[in-house]
């Protein structure tokens, strides 16, 4: 089973356009036969948990010990984490591929490490969706220097519609 890494905001909780959007998310790699990974504990995290879990896929959720929270009661399975550190590196070694949604600059870290790591060959490029408007600006910002430096620019996709970002994670995932 193919996973999707997802980062976003643990704020959102349920009736929230941020939270719907990770739960429709879910839903769809779910209903597609994906596992997905995220952080593990509320908000973005929960909510694409969630819509994978009832539509038939698996949810990892990766948590750090040193957090005092509880994760997502619909995670299937849970790896604790020491440090934040090694919470993004596992986060980033899970993912076949990954989706960014709304965050802050938590989200922010993850997305660079992926895109960093792409960029280093430190990891095998692979499809990186980013969603929202938020992520327009940074996404071209990037690939403008990216360009500048004579670096690969086109790693992250941008898109406006969750279900865009889905077809081309599904689309660009490999066998």
């Amino acid at each position: 089973m193919k996973t999707v890494t997802v980062f976003g905001s643990a704020l959102p909780v349920a009736g929230d356009e941020e939270y719907e959007t990770a739960y429709k998310l879910g839903e769809l790699l779910g209903k597609a036969g994906f596992a997905v990974c995220s952080g593990g504990y509320q908000g973005i995290m929960e909510a694409v948990s969630k819509g994978c879990v009832e539509n038939g896929g698996e949810a990892i959720g990766i948590t750090v010990a040193t957090f005092s929270r509880v994760p997502n009661p619909y995670l299937t399975k849970v790896i604790e984490a020491k440090t934040l550190f090694e919470r993004i590196q596992i986060l980033v070694e899970t993912g076949d591929a990954f989706v960014v949604l709304r965050g802050g600059t938590g989200t922010l870290l993850e997305l660079a490490t992926v895109w960093e790591y792409f960029n280093k060959g430190v990891l095998q490029v692979k499809p990186v969706a980013a969603h929202g408007e938020m992520w327009k600006q940074i996404v071209e910002k990037i690939d403008e220097r990216m360009k500048f430096e004579n670096r690969n620019a086109g790693l992250v996709k941008h898109f406006e519609k969750i279900e865009e970002a889905f077809d081309y994670i599904r689309a660009n995932i490999g066998d």
